[in-house]
């Protein structure tokens, strides 16, 4: 597994210098104490944990996994113990409410923590990462009595959340969901069903578990207006806050995975177990939309992590790996080879790690930032901001995962046969990144929710919002020297608008057009809209390096990328403008019967 030296630089520079995040604290009531001086003390903190307590347990939670007995199961060695001083070091109620023992720092913040943990070891990170969707939903729509009993344990990482959808027969279909919840007399309800793939559904890491457990009630309507939402903890919970005897919810098994051999995927019973109604009857489904966006962008951070973490391992590589000689003359003359990243191919792939990993830590934490601005802004930025989080999570959460993927895969390509064994770690890297583009709903999903609900479904609203955004940017940037960056990115934008029209068009005539070129037309939109990132980026250190400020080499690698990415890889748009347009027919004329084996 690749050495982990957490990106504290870039990180900084994304926080502080891009986002100029200090003058957007200061800005929102309540966030106030997040200067650039204490940002970077948590950042340089976070850090430390990744690589020194983190970063050692990566192999070793793949090589042990967790294993399952019918009392418990048993994480990973080392890995308890690691929760533990996460815990003690008060990291789970960083971005919390303080009204509930949170330390109120930026979501921002946190999604930082989480990068930087996750890309040490992201099958621990999901333990404690499933919980902040719990809380935020529990704090959005629990009662009184509800936030009193569960907040202040979910918060401080005393007890961990988990959020249990998926049936057996019910993936992204929820309205096929079975799961039961009767009424009893006491108000409880007793929950009766089987769930499937929860992540940290059972461990032995934390007191209790808080299962977020969707249901149907018995004079629910059919499909998705039918589906409430449940407190369903592992253990109850006393009066007194204290926990008492053990729920009806057992793991009946854990899955035997490709990857994230660290963190346990459960099979939940739900025996008749005693649960709590969340929010009104039969509304479950936009309750757990609370939790479904924030793991959605906690999603999108997995992909990022290993973009950096398969980043880091395959620059190491290559600067030690000695294989042929350079194209233009040696370069290590005195060694029997060169290293090979003097080689043309292997830099194409390299710089292509680099700039999907950097590009989507701008964006990324950007997202993050919007969701600062929701929470604590004007009625009228907060609605600005929660415009532009709900067109870009699917975005965020789908292309960042599919080119984290690529980035994985590309380290292996720079090992070579050395990246396909298990010795080096970079297969391990592959394996972990493969369920990002599934779970919290699969690329495919999220790429219909931007077509169909965020731009179609707003007759464009939500994207002319963003392309403002990016207009304003370019107006102000409209001069030679960023012209490399600005020009094609204004037409970019244009073009990115005009496709949406056409694409419009074609479902009109035909819905399926719309599901046809779905993943196509999000792929495009991820391009652009790294674009704008790459471009915000390029531009203020070409600034930097005019005013001769900072660390130059730093400044100049930044345009480099830059350069890269929109010589080498925006140009991916031109083939997805053709195939998002393709239409539905040369997917649907084959009937059915001529699918055969």
């Amino acid at each position: 597994m690749p050495d982990y030296k957490a990106p504290v630089r870039d990180i900084q520079f994304v926080v502080n210098e891009v986002l100029e995040s200090e003058k957007v604290y200061q800005s929102l009531p309540g966030y106030e104490e997040a200067t650039e001086d204490l940002m970077n003390a948590i950042i340089d903190e976070g850090a430390r944990f990744a690589e020194n307590v983190l970063a050692p347990l990566n192999r070793i939670g793949d090589e042990e996994g967790c294993q399952w007995n019918a009392e418990c199961v048993t994480t990973p060695a080392g890995y308890k113990e690691a929760y533990r001083q996460y815990v003690d070091n008060g990291w789970p109620a960083l971005s919390a409410d303080p009204q509930h023992g949170g330390q109120g720092m930026p979501m921002l913040m946190g999604i930082i923590v989480s990068e930087l943990a996750g890309t040490a070891d992201w099958a621990w990170v999901m333990y404690p990462g499933l919980s902040h969707g719990a809380v935020d939903t529990v704090a959005a729509h629990g009662d009184v009595e509800q936030k009193a009993k569960y907040l202040t344990k979910l918060v401080s990482g005393e007890w961990t959340g988990t959020m249990c959808l998926t049936e057996s027969q019910c993936g992204s279909d929820l309205g096929l969901l079975r799961t039961k919840a009767e009424p009893q007399a006491d108000g409880s309800y007793a929950i009766t069903g089987t769930k499937i793939f929860i992540s940290a559904g059972e461990h032995d890491m934390a007191e209790n578990i808080v299962h977020i457990v969707l249901a149907r009630l018995p004079d629910a309507p059919a499909g998705t207006k039918g589906i409430s939402l449940f407190i369903v903890p592992r253990c109850n919970v006393n009066d007194d806050g204290s926990v008492g005897e053990r729920n009806a919810v057992n793991c009946a098994s854990i899955e035997k995975k490709m990857g994230i051999h660290g963190n346990a995927t459960c099979v939940l019973n739900f025996d008749g177990a005693r649960g709590f109604l969340i929010g009104e009857p039969n509304r479950g489904l936009n309750a757990m939309f609370t939790f479904m966006n924030t793991a959605r962008i906690g999603t999108a951070v997995q992909g990022l992590a290993h973009a950096e973490l398969s980043f880091q391992g395959a620059l190491t590589y290559a600067k030690d790996r000695l294989a042929m000689r350079s194209l233009t003359g040696p370069k290590n003359p005195d060694g029997p080879a060169d290293p090979i990243i003097v080689h043309p191919d292997v830099r194409r792939m390299l710089l292509t790690q680099k700039a999907f990993a950097e590009g989507s830590r701008a964006f990324l934490y950007f997202l993050a930032q919007q969701g600062d601005i929701v929470a604590k802004g004007s009625e009228e930025d907060a609605k600005v901001a929660d415009d532009l989080m709900a067109l870009l999570t699917p975005i965020g959460k789908a292309f960042v995962t599919e080119v984290g993927f690529e980035s994985a895969n590309l380290g292996v390509q720079v090992y070579g046969g050395h990246g396909f064994i298990r010795e080096w770690g970079m297969e391990q890297i592959v394996r972990d990144a493969r369920i990002a583009m599934l779970y919290e709903g699969t690329t495919g999903i999220q790429a219909l929710d931007l077509v169909g609900r965020k731009v179609l479904g707003t007759g464009g609203k939500l994207l002319m919002g963003f392309t403002a955004t990016i207009d304003a940017f370019c107006a102000e940037h409209d001069a030679a020297e960023y012209a490399e960056f600005v020009k094609p990115l204004q037409t970019h934008t244009q073009e990115w608008l005009e496709l949406s029209m056409k694409l419009g068009e074609q479902a009109m005539a035909n819905p399926d057009n719309a599901g046809a070129g779905a993943v196509d037309y999000l792929m495009y939109s991820g391009y652009v809209t790294l674009a704008y990132f790459w471009a915000r980026m390029a531009v203020l250190a070409q600034q930097k390096i005019a005013a001769a400020e900072g660390d130059v080499s730093f400044y100049e690698a930044k345009v480099m990328t830059a350069r890269f990415y929109y010589e080498r890889l925006l140009p991916r748009t031109e083939s997805l403008k053709v195939t998002m347009l393709a239409g539905a027919d040369n997917l649907m004329d084959m009937r059915e019967e001529l699918f055969q084996l």
